[in-house]
């Protein structure tokens, strides 16, 4: 099996593990096991608490002390075991102890694998920028594919009517938590992921760690110092910024789309009955824009497509200010989800680049777990617990309907500043030669 399509199947079901249950989580613990909102909220905060502290511990133990490919194999075995035991789990506190425990051992892979990628494409010789992103186009289609397959085996019925023996023994396994087929699905999957990734060719530690190192170098905290300098400092807290975008877009897009059934002219219309469906025109739109990355970087340079990404953000927030389940409302909103996939994928893709092309390669496994930290760590929590804050102080009526229309007019603006401070602030030029390392 060739290089490429080893990392095509590392990507698809890098996101496939996620997918099976990620957009699934609020109506099983709401609908199916009736857990109240006190009860269940927490759980949303897990991704961001394990996003503050894992990826850049984990890059740090594949800079120094293990094999990456090995390192991420083994992450992948542990999350499958901890999603067995959320299928299993009744009491709302448990849950959120587990599954906290299990971003915990994912949500560091989604740097490693951009890291092992990375060096096994450099490694080959093939170029970068042209390669990967069609590689990583893979992972959000196994993202829709997971979501597919979580609704084809939601319920006893749908494995009742199949007829075949394999659902039948899968329904058998199931039959006491069969709404948890979710968490059984991506656990079998995510194990076999472990298993695959660890015969991927090998990602050894880039140096052995000297006698005479310091014990910011023994303790692998060297790409903390990244910190100190301007450029990259700016990087990550801009990274910050945009990870709290991305997190109002997962929090309020479905909801927002679903109280329009609250207007009688509006209950019955295809955007409530099929919320769900519109907003994953946002990851179909994904596969699309990630294509496109090679073309826009190698023409304009990383620092305008993350600008660009950031200004998609400004369109995304102010077509959905306008949108309407009828007429042109309804072309804002489907509009607004297609520009997602730019809003995106131009920010957390170049960015990925930008740290490969701007770190020491001691460091790279490090500096992308530094990404992931300040995009879904401290990026999610800034976003869920500020825009929580003020949509119920400010934009909730008195009869806890939510005003839309200046909710998301207000995080239009936002991006609007995000992208104005970043034009001005991050000073970088565009260097082919930069662009053409990344190829070698």
């Amino acid at each position: 099996m060739n290089l490429k399509l080893r990392l095509t199947i590392i990507s698809f079901l890098q996101f496939f593990v996620w997918g099976a249950w990620l957009t699934t989580l609020g109506t099983y613990g709401f609908s199916y096991k009736q857990w109240s909102g006190a009860e269940f909220g927490a759980v949303f905060s897990t991704l961001g608490i394990a996003s503050v502290f894992m990826p850049a511990l984990m890059g740090i133990i594949a800079d120094k002390w293990i094999n990456a490919e090995k390192l991420y194999g083994m992450l992948h075995i542990l999350y499958g075991i901890t999603l067995f035991l959320l299928a299993k789990t009744d009491d709302p506190t448990s849950f959120f102890w587990i599954l906290l425990v299990g971003m915990c051992f994912y949500m560091p892979t989604l740097s490693l694998s951009n890291s092992i990628s990375y060096k096994l494409l450099k490694d080959s010789h093939y170029d970068v920028v042209k390669v990967f992103p069609p590689i990583r186009v893979w992972g959000t289609i196994g993202f829709i594919v997971a979501m597919w397959c979580t609704n084809i085996f939601s319920d006893e019925q749908s494995f009742s009517q199949t007829g075949i023996k394999m659902g039948e023994m899968l329904a058998g396994i199931f039959s006491n938590s069969l709404n948890a087929n979710q968490f059984y699905i991506a656990g079998f999957v995510a194990i076999f992921l472990g298993i695959f990734a660890m015969f991927l060719p090998k990602c050894p530690p880039p140096k052995l760690i000297a006698h005479d190192a310091t014990w910011s170098e023994k303790l692998g905290l060297d790409a903390f110092k990244l910190f100190g300098q301007k450029k990259m400092a700016l990087f990550f807290v801009f990274s910050m910024f945009l990870g709290a975008a991305l997190q109002l877009t997962n929090m309020y897009g479905d909801t927002f789309l679903k109280d329009f059934g609250a207007v009688e002219a509006y209950k019955n219309s295809a955007v409530v009955q099929y919320s769900t469906m519109i907003i994953s025109i946002s990851q179909i739109s994904e596969t699309l824009f990630i294509l496109a990355i090679p073309f826009f970087l190698n023409k304009f340079g990383i620092k305008k497509v993350m600008l660009i990404s950031m200004g998609a953000w400004v369109l995304r927030f102010g077509f959905f200010s306008l949108g309407a389940p009828e007429g042109f409302g309804l072309v804002l909103i489907i509009l607004s989800n297609i520009i997602y996939g730019m809003a995106f994928d131009f920010f957390n893709i170049s960015g990925s680049l930008f740290v490969e092309s701007t770190t020491d390669s001691k460091i790279r496994s490090s500096a992308q777990g530094l990404f992931m930290m300040m995009t879904n760590g401290f990026g999610a929590i800034l976003g869920s617990s500020v825009s929580g804050w003020l949509i119920s102080t400010f934009f909730t009526n008195p009869d806890g309907g939510k005003m839309w229309h200046e909710i998301w007019l207000v995080f239009a603006i936002y991006a609007l500043i995000i992208a104005i401070a970043f034009a001005i602030l991050f000073k970088h030029k565009h260097n082919p030669a930069v662009v053409a390392e990344l190829k070698h």
